[in-house]
């Protein structure tokens, strides 16, 4: 179970830090392309990305024993994946990275809520606290 912990915190680090990268590349990138064609450019490498780990690791003969609703719910994620990177990719290029990226996390926030009204998860003083710094951060930074 440890060796879980471990894993869980170094995968959740590498995320954090190829997200930060991806805000930087992305405000870059974005200067003078609308960000709808940079959405769909980025969309197609994370495709060709993803199916090649998943054809690599020799995955794909599990598509088929996915049950219905866990395909609704990752649908639903990938749609829900999509409209964030468009909106994100808008206010990026309309905005400051240091201050469109901070705002997006926030999301924490509203992960925290949904996290407890629709999968029933519990929560801690540490929790709360740490989720109320996070939006108390966002609105220094906003205001």
């Amino acid at each position: 179970m440890e060796s879980n912990t471990r894993a869980w915190w170094i995968y959740a680090l590498f995320s954090a830090g190829f997200a930060a990268l991806t805000t930087i590349f992305a405000k870059i990138g974005i200067e003078n392309v609308n960000p709808n064609l940079a959405t769909a450019i980025r969309t197609v490498v994370i495709l060709v990305v993803a199916w090649g780990i998943v054809l690599f690791q020799g995955n794909v003969v599990n598509i088929l024993a996915i049950p219905q609703k866990t395909m609704i719910f990752l649908l639903l994620s990938g749609l829900s994946t999509g409209l964030s990177w468009i909106f994100y990719f808008q206010a990026l290029q309309a905005g400051k990275a240091s201050l469109v990226a901070p705002i997006d996390k926030s999301s924490l926030v509203l992960v925290l809520l949904f996290s407890v009204i629709f999968l029933g998860e519990s929560l801690s003083w540490k929790i709360i606290l740490g989720t109320g710094l996070i939006f108390i951060g966002t609105l220094v930074l906003i205001i």
